[in-house]
């Protein structure tokens, strides 16, 4: 690489949530030099040669290009950029966050979920300074669930008040009052983003519940008038 040129690209800090209740967030493990063989956030270049029209397009190609999945929820994180984050020289890098349903799989050996803990305490090494990424993503997620609907894209369409509440949970970290988020649920419903399917989940264990649909009514999550925590 010249003296002149910079790096640019995207990268994906794309979670999901386990059966276990856990945030987890997805892995590739590199091809190529820098850190070959070493496992990484997926992302792309972006220059004058891609077809992308914008970053969200490149965010977007990133996740079906290299792990086959499509999100359910993308937003932009923060664009960072210095002279030593990549040894190859002066690079920037527009990290996005990434909502996936509960049942995306990895597609072949060189993608794997590890736990989002495992990588926020550093326990999971990560090359460049996508654990600083990681940790930025984590961050935008937990702010937002508290005021907004943004967990529920980490849920199947098809979901139960009791899964809303461990997806609530685990993106706040701590714990939610389950009446507190039903009644955010029911002004969710009265403005139609979620609705009633009239049918019931049927646990190996428990009582039978409610299946609500998350029916969102744009782009953006639902943004409730008070903090969750509050």
């Amino acid at each position: 690489m010249s003296a002149v040129e910079v790096l640019a690209g995207v990268d994906i800090v794309a979670l999901r949530l386990s059966e276990e209740g856990a945030l987890q967030v997805l892995l590739l493990r590199r091809q190529r030099e820098p850190y070959v063989g070493q496992w990484a956030l997926p992302g792309v270049l972006v220059n004058g040669r891609c077809v992308d029209a914008s970053l969200d397009a490149a965010a977007a190609r990133a996740l079906v290009d290299k792990a086959r999945l499509q999100p359910q929820y993308l937003e932009q994180v923060a664009t960072v950029g210095n002279g030593v984050r990549d040894p190859r020289g002066w690079s920037l890098s527009t990290c996005y966050l990434a909502l996936l349903a509960p049942d995306a799989v990895p597609q072949d050996e060189s993608l794997q979920f590890v736990d989002l803990s495992a990588v926020t305490a550093g326990q999971q090494a990560l090359p460049f300074d996508h654990t600083q990424l990681v940790r930025l993503a984590a961050e935008r997620l937990r702010g937002k669930s508290v005021y907004s609907s943004l967990p529920l894209y980490l849920l199947a369409q098809r979901f139960t008040v009791t899964e809303a509440l461990t997806a609530f949970q685990a993106c706040l970290g701590e714990p939610v009052q389950h009446t507190t988020l039903r009644g955010r649920l029911e002004r969710m419903k009265a403005q139609d983003w979620i609705s009633d399917t009239g049918e019931k989940n049927y646990p190996k264990m428990g009582r039978p519940q409610n299946l609500l649909e998350h029916r969102p009514q744009a782009l953006e999550a639902f943004i409730f008038d008070r903090s969750l925590l509050a």
